[in-house]
């Protein structure tokens, strides 16, 4: 009996095994999600469900923010439910230690992914790759600066929602999980790390135009974006540069952003060309060589943006222990460098 009590129960962490912690994670997502969408139906009909209308229509714009943060908001609930009673963790342990710290890591990553979205599309013009063929596109029944507001409110959500369940809940918990007695720390968030990048693209491959270049790309983007969450221990930097990176992809330069067309608003409307290697194609800066080029310009970056705020760069082996053993937060990186 205890043998098979061991299969589901943790003794030494009090709580259930990560395969379990996740399947009552999924099941309360689903349920909070279905809860919240039929609330939603009820009070205000026709503003959520299924994207309606075509990707130039503002109904599609609304539907896709306004169910991105349907699932936030599912996410908020089921990460709350599950910290207090089933991971045994605060709210602020999933990557949300707010403070003056998190604030300038958040502003760092903000300002890096629309550089980096700026330099991808400059060198594509300057090559000659990509043409200019409009200015302030807007979906049909809507004003230019609505849809604008539209669409940065969608990719608020997505960037949040994304990295608080990529890196914020799914690595964090692997990295407990692989931290067995004949491991290490260090080696279990590595590959808790890694493994949650490959899933991230995996999440990504069956977009429209996706293809096995564009998955395996997707993947390094994720390993790009959990860095500043396994250096720091916080999302600030993952979320800001997730964030930026697909707004000024799709809604400043016209890009298509994973695969998916631009949602019909958009600063500059572009057209790419050939070579598609270098530029990703139908599915966007980030299947291309050019992504590639921009998102080691960035890991660069990150490591010098962390080496000078906290004097070091090392990852934050508080991750991979479980709730009980982590360290106080004064114990982590120090706040240095302002």
């Amino acid at each position: 009996m205890a043998w098979i009590k061991s299969i589901f129960w943790n003794a030494e962490e009090h709580r259930l095994r990560f395969l379990w912690r996740f399947l009552v994670f999924v099941a309360l997502f689903g349920l909070m999600l279905a809860l919240l969408q039929t609330a939603l139906d009820y009070l205000l009909p026709g503003l959520s469900g299924a994207v309606l209308g075509s990707e130039a229509d503002a109904r599609f714009l609304k539907g896709e923010a306004i169910n991105e943060w349907l699932m936030l908001a599912a996410l908020f609930v089921t990460l709350l439910v599950i910290g207090e009673w089933i991971d045994r963790r605060p709210l602020s342990d999933y990557g949300f230690r707010l403070g003056r710290r998190w604030l300038l890591d958040f502003l760092f990553g903000l300002t890096l992914g629309a550089l980096l979205m700026t330099g991808i599309f400059l060198t594509e013009y300057a090559m000659g790759w990509v043409q200019v063929i409009g200015v302030f596109g807007r979906p049909a029944g809507m004003t230019f600066p609505v849809a604008i507001l539209w669409a940065m409110g969608l990719f608020i959500a997505v960037g949040i929602f994304e990295e608080w369940l990529s890196r914020g809940y799914l690595l964090h918990n692997l990295s407990e999980t692989l931290n067995f007695r004949f491991l290490n720390p260090f080696v279990a968030l590595a590959a808790a790390w890694i493994i949650s990048s490959g899933l991230f693209g995996l999440a990504h491959a069956g977009n429209p135009n996706a293809t096995v270049i564009s998955t395996i790309n997707i993947i390094v983007a994720g390993l790009f974006l959990g860095l500043g969450y396994i250096l720091t221990g916080d999302l600030a930097i993952s979320i800001g540069v997730h964030m930026t990176w697909n707004f000024f992809q799709g809604n400043v330069f016209g890009f298509p952003v994973s695969g998916t067309p631009t949602n019909g608003v958009s600063f500059i409307t572009t057209a790419q060309k050939d070579p598609e290697a270098w530029t990703g194609g139908a599915f966007g800066p980030e299947a291309g060589l050019v992504g590639l080029i921009a998102i080691g310009i960035g890991v660069a970056l990150a490591l010098a943006w962390v080496k000078w705020r906290y004097g070091r760069v090392q990852l934050q082996l508080s991750l991979p222990r479980p709730p009980q053993e982590k360290t106080s937060e004064a114990a982590m990186v120090p706040d240095v460098g302002g």
